[in-house]
């Protein structure tokens, strides 16, 4: 059977034995261990007769308030329902407990059956009964329907910043392209004989964006060879008027990184601070990982200009976002003064908001 099918199993077990429990009086018993267990039996008995009538109405109720969540039913029309049920299963409990309870289990004379069905006290009394066992039942369905509700409204978050963040990659791979082939055909200009070597860098490079970017981490030292890779591309263009120094102390180069996460920030040092240079160019880049806290710095000189808020944006705006997605608790800082621009980037690879992610709707809550 079903997991849904024993939760309901497991649910009426236990209403049955706690309702017995209350409804057996073991002191009244004496000191007769045989006799108290015959008697709880016997009282497990009625509870289990009495669940003939509860049962139906428990599920019935389900239906109902099925038809009023789905927008089948008006409340007018709900009410209505469910007062008729509570009706026919008032009716069904008095019938029961005159005839079957009192005259077959428990073998009493019984009152007069008018009587029985009239009285306000037992047509009271066996509402709020049924009422009790009824509230609990529909209080953990809509209890369940509210977590499976949140549960959809985070997995329908989870997918839209997933899409978002597949389309943020697939626009930062053709703008490295894009900035790439400038190179060459800066090159293919001059008739340069590196061009060659740029174009095979550039495969290899693309060949690591297709497969490694499919993951969702990688370990960092691939990172650090892409940005090797950048780098020595760049040099190949810019050759004498440039000088790179790129530093790394890595604790652990097998620790997981998101790919391409570090290097839009070098790609925009070359293309917004030599690219746009008419005279010698610096950018030290500096990469540190020490007990999963990793230290990012690019640093990059850049041509004196007026204004110092005209901050690079292509590229970054869209690797800002990603980091937001990934890495929430990410510290990323931005500086920029006449003639440099620094961008200091700290991760905690220890941490990562993963709530969305821990979700499985597969296990809980049970369906009732």
């Amino acid at each position: 059977m079903s997991k849904r099918v024993w939760y309901h199993i497991a649910f009426w077990v236990v209403y049955i034995l706690y309702k017995s429990y209350l409804n057996f009086d073991a002191g009244s018993m004496g000191s007769d261990i045989t006799s108290a267990f015959a008697s709880f039996l016997q009282v497990v008995l009625v509870q289990l007769v009495f669940a003939g009538v509860k049962i139906p109405l428990v599920y019935a109720l389900f239906c109902a308030t099925d038809r009023y969540l789905q927008k089948r039913a008006s409340v007018t029309q709900t009410i209505m329902l469910v007062a008729s049920l509570f009706a026919v299963a008032i009716f069904c409990m008095v019938l029961v407990n005159h005839f079957v309870v009192f005259g077959m289990i428990y073998q009493m004379p019984t009152e007069d059956l008018p009587t029985s069905l009239t009285a306000v006290k037992s047509l009271s009394y066996w509402f709020f009964i049924l009422a009790f066992v009824g509230g609990v039942a529909i209080s953990i369905k809509l209890v369940r329907l509210g977590i499976a509700q949140k549960i959809e409204e985070q997995e329908l978050v989870k997918k839209k910043l997933e899409m978002e963040l597949q389309f943020l990659k697939a626009q930062s791979n053709p703008h490295f392209l894009f900035n790439t082939l400038n190179n060459i055909y800066g090159l293919a200009r001059k008739n340069s004989d590196k061009t060659a070597e740029v174009v095979l860098r550039l495969s290899s490079m693309l060949r690591y964006m297709l497969y490694e970017t499919a993951h969702e981490s990688i370990a960092i030292e691939h990172e650090i060879k892409i940005i090797e890779d950048y780098i020595e591309l760049e040099k190949l263009r810019y050759s004498n008027r440039l000088d790179v120094v790129f530093h790394h102390s890595v604790d652990n180069k097998q620790e997981k990184l998101a790919p391409l996460i570090l290097l839009p920030f070098v790609e925009n040092a070359f293309k917004h601070g030599v690219g746009e240079s008419r005279f010698r160019s610096e950018i030290n880049i500096n990469l540190t990982l020490k007990d999963q806290r990793l230290t990012f710095v690019v640093a990059n000189s850049k041509e004196t200009t007026d204004s110092e808020d005209s901050e690079p944006k292509i590229g970054l705006a869209n690797i800002k976002r990603q980091l937001e997605l990934i890495y929430p608790g990410h510290e990323l800082a931005i500086d920029q003064t006449s003639d440099t621009f620094k961008v200091a980037l700290n991760i905690d690879l220890a941490w990562k908001n993963t709530t969305v992610l821990s979700l499985k709707t597969n296990r809980w809550p049970p369906k009732f």
